[in-house]
């Protein structure tokens, strides 16, 4: 087993290049969505980051994947969240604690699932985020905006930079 990739010792400054493109597109998300959402969300955008930066050439980095992806992400997180607060549920459940959050939060990572792989969207960070959704002691829309943004942002910069691009993994 080799420690060090054999790709990486002959293509060192095409990775450089791509790591450093996901540090500051990431240095960008967090500096726009620090105040406005909370860190499940934000992370889902990290993994995203990684995926286009990482892996550009792949299915779950294309736009359709991304974007879709997203949007389903974020319905299916919303709709739970809101769910979280019409169905009454106990907060504690024996030993689970914040059992409303633990059910919708399930419920909606299944939801999102199954319907980007009914739809042919699969980006799995978008299941993160619906989680995340779900999780957000407050749930605004400028979270909606700021995200969305965000992933279109995401996916111009690589279509700008796709031919400078390569598969690391």
């Amino acid at each position: 087993m080799k420690l060090i990739d054999i790709k990486f010792r002959r293509h060192k400054s095409g990775y450089v290049f791509q790591c450093a493109l996901a540090g500051i597109a990431m240095a960008v998300v967090l500096a726009v969505l620090t105040n406005i959402s909370n860190t499940a969300v934000i992370a889902a955008l990290g993994a995203s980051l990684f995926i286009v930066f990482a892996l550009p050439h792949t299915d779950a980095s294309r736009p359709r994947f991304l974007i879709g992806g997203y949007v389903i992400g974020m319905a299916g997180g919303a709709l739970c969240y809101w769910l979280r607060y019409m169905i009454p549920l106990p907060e504690h459940l024996g030993i689970i604690p914040a059992f409303p959050q633990v059910v919708f939060g399930a419920v909606a990572v299944a939801l999102v699932a199954m319907v980007m792989v009914i739809t042919n969207t699969e980006h799995p960070p978008a299941a993160g985020l619906a989680l995340g959704f779900v999780l957000l002691d407050e749930w605004r829309w400028i979270t909606l905006i700021a995200v969305m943004s965000g992933i279109v942002a995401l996916c111009l910069i690589k279509a700008l930079l796709k031919p400078f691009l390569r598969d690391l993994l």
